[in-house]
């Protein structure tokens, strides 16, 4: 699929720079080489050229390469004019290229051209904006794995597993006069087993993915006093709760985004868990309750001086990581700690003094995916993981349809809507609306 449009934008950021680029993508380019350069470039050469405006008079000099179609990041023709990076000598140059028949670029439609023209799918093309925006190491090496097609080979292993389920069904259904038992079969209902256990394994690493990229969302509860709101003020660095003696303090939600070593982490400082009459703090308690169970990890926090109960006293998700943080530790004379318990990892700490709070640090990391070697890892988005949620739902289902009712036709059809959902995460289906929000998201450009 090829736009008739030429388009034109400035790839590098604003402001003055030793280098500045302008991207060109269009059937109009080489017309556009032509008047600006006087000359078409050879393929993939770097040439130096002066770049001239209508007149013939000299606007700048610099570097001109040109990429013919198919063989671009487009799939079209495309020129690159690597000039000086003064925000004026650009805005000359670029104004030029417009003149001579190219329109300025909408955010991300070099990548949405590459999409359309089958140069990458949907998946690596939002690896390229979470490469531009990744905030730390570990994450840019993710978003070059998504990049080179690490996680959609993935998604596409199981969609082709699921094609192959969805044929054999379907002319079983077809061709009843084959009599083929496709129900009474045990390798159907293995195979379709072990569909849904690859797909369990995408769905955690892409989990782990999202973690990466969006960062993770760390719930702090606990009795009141047990130093919630001091714990948040000393992994933000800054005083962002009121820390009392009184009980109750903190009534509403306080959230904070911080990063460790570049991942982002998003706390959020909650009511103390109590019975109350106060109106208002029972609202925050509500509101706590409501947040721990959308948690990606929950921060209890317990007063080590003061004796607790064996077990947690609240009903919590056993889907959802707990770290127990036995806070004020110097009131003991004890040392900082971290032990691994079978539902739960507990790290004593003092927030007061900052005692502990690298193991805390070091075990959000592991819980975020960092690793030193990044081996495995690739960078996803929530929307992944809706559509590998759609997917399994719907495997499951026909596991049900197949195994309690024999019912091979309804089979059929959750495995249609499994293989649409999945098609979603790397573009083979998608609606145009969701391919607008994605790539106005992206940067001028790109």
């Amino acid at each position: 699929m090829l736009v008739n449009e030429t388009i034109a934008a400035i790839a590098t950021p604003s402001g003055r720079g030793g280098i500045g680029i302008i991207r060109v993508s269009g059937r109009e380019v080489r017309a556009i080489a032509q008047a600006i350069l006087g000359q078409v470039p050879k393929a993939r050469e770097a040439v130096y050229l002066p770049f001239r405006d209508s007149l013939g008079r000299t606007l700048d000099q610099g570097i001109a390469l040109f990429f013919p179609a198919p063989s671009s990041f487009t799939g079209e023709d495309v020129l690159e004019l690597q000039g000086h990076g003064g925000p004026v000598i650009l805005d000359c140059v670029l104004r030029e290229v417009l003149a001579a028949g190219a329109r300025l670029a909408r955010p991300g439609e070099f990548s949405e051209r590459a999409f359309l023209n089958d140069k990458i799918d949907l998946a690596q093309a939002e690896a390229i904006a979470d490469l531009i925006d990744a905030s730390s190491e570990q994450a840019a090496r993710s978003a070059l794995r998504s990049l080179q097609g690490e996680f959609s080979r993935q998604v596409q292993a199981n969609v082709a597993e699921l094609i192959r389920l969805r044929i054999y069904i379907e002319a079983a259904i077809d061709f009843p006069a084959e009599e083929i038992d496709f129900i009474g079969e045990s390798t159907v209902v293995s195979d379709l087993q072990a569909l849904i256990y690859s797909l369990e394994s995408l769905r955690s690493s892409t989990h782990q993915g999202a973690l990466l990229r969006e960062g993770m969302t760390a719930v702090i509860v606990g009795k009141p006093n047990a130093g919630k709101s001091s714990l948040l003020n000393k992994l933000s660095g800054r005083d962002a709760a009121i820390v009392t003696d009184i009980p109750g303090a903190t009534r509403d939600l306080l959230r904070e985004l911080i990063h460790i070593d570049g991942l982002p982490l998003h706390i959020i400082d909650t009511a103390g868990l109590r019975e109350t009459e106060d109106a208002i703090e029972q609202e925050g308690i509500r509101r706590t309750r409501a947040d721990m169970a959308q948690a990606d990890v929950i921060l209890w926090i317990t007063d080590a001086s003061i004796p607790q109960p064996a077990a947690f006293d609240v009903e919590l998700n056993k889907n959802i990581p707990i770290i127990l943080i036995k806070n004020k530790i110097d009131l003991l004379n004890e040392l900082p700690g971290k032990r691994v318990r079978a539902d739960y990892t507990e790290i004593a700490i003092s927030a007061k003094f900052q005692q502990g709070l690298d193991l805390l640090r070091d075990h959000l990391k592991q819980l975020i995916g960092f690793n030193a070697s990044c081996e495995g890892n690739f960078i996803a988005r929530r929307r992944h993981l809706i559509a590998i949620d759609n997917a399994l739902h719907h495997l499951r289902m026909g596991y049900q349809q197949l195994s309690i009712h024999g019912a091979g036709e309804l089979l059929a059809e959750d495995l249609r809507h499994a293989q649409s959902a999945l098609n979603q995460i790397t573009g083979e289906f998608t609606a145009d609306d969701l391919l607008g929000k994605i790539f106005s998201s992206f940067c001028i450009g790109k």
